[in-house]
């Protein structure tokens, strides 16, 4: 397979200034995709984008909120301006907040549910028309390990990542007359800013579940994006791709 599989596609990309969404980005411009990297963090994104540039492939800063519809349909009306079309959708932004249920305010709930689900479906909804058009287009949604085996004091992110495997199964079987596929990822524990805020013992005690024997690199994760992006994936849709150094079997 070809370095350059993904060349003469553009791929949007949510989330895509740090962690996973950062990962991704650097992966598939060393693969040949032009770019269009959203986020609500404009520097960090257009530092990103500078270093994709390097890799010769054409990058877009654009500012979105995906808590906010407006914002996510400005979003990609601006990405379609400067890209001309988007072939491929990685839905990664994410937020959490976390509490036992019985602690967990109604708000902590909206905000996560909010942003980490409905946000994937209005940009899934605002993408989609010109993948059908089209004939082709790869989604993969970023979901979580969480989704697949819960985790105590994250029931609202639980939930919104679960959502997405539904969304995920629900949208394939609707598309894939038209030869879009849609996928989803669900990571484990991954080393980024998220996990660096846990406590030294905490950390220890997730490590020590992982079969593998260590976090997981935002990398381990965007190279699963680039495979179900990638032409070697062409007939896989509705699956999820656990990425979890076998936490979750």
């Amino acid at each position: 397979m070809s370095l350059q599989d993904l060349k003469g596609r553009v791929t949007l990309i949510t989330g895509a200034s740090r962690g996973i969404g950062r990962a991704t980005a650097l992966t598939l411009a060393a693969r040949g995709s032009d770019l269009v990297l959203a986020s609500r963090h404009a520097q960090a994104l257009e530092e990103v984008a500078a270093l994709c540039r390097e890799h010769g492939v054409s990058a877009h800063a654009v500012a979105m909120d995906l808590s906010d519809a407006a914002s996510v349909r400005t979003g990609i009306e601006a990405a379609q301006g400067l890209s001309g079309r988007i072939d491929h959708l990685v839905n990664n932004a994410g937020v959490v907040g976390d509490a036992l249920l019985m602690r967990m305010k109604r708000e902590e709930w909206d905000r996560v549910l909010l942003t980490n689900l409905t946000g994937a479906f209005e940009t899934t909804r605002a993408v989609l028309p010109g993948m059908i058009r089209a004939r082709y287009g790869r989604i993969v949604n970023i979901s979580s390990v969480v989704a697949l085996m819960g985790n105590p004091g994250q029931a609202n992110y639980c939930a919104a990542k679960a959502g997405l495997v539904g969304l995920t199964k629900a949208l394939a079987r609707e598309v894939a007359s038209r030869q879009i596929t849609v996928n989803a990822i669900a990571p484990g524990f991954i080393d980024t800013e998220m996990t660096r805020a846990v406590a030294e013992r905490a950390r220890e005690a997730l490590i020590g579940q992982i079969p593998l024997g260590r976090l997981g690199a935002p990398e381990d994760v965007a190279q699963g994006v680039a495979f179900l992006l990638g032409p070697g994936a062409g007939y896989i849709t509705g699956e999820v791709l656990n990425i979890s150094g076998g936490l979750y079997m």
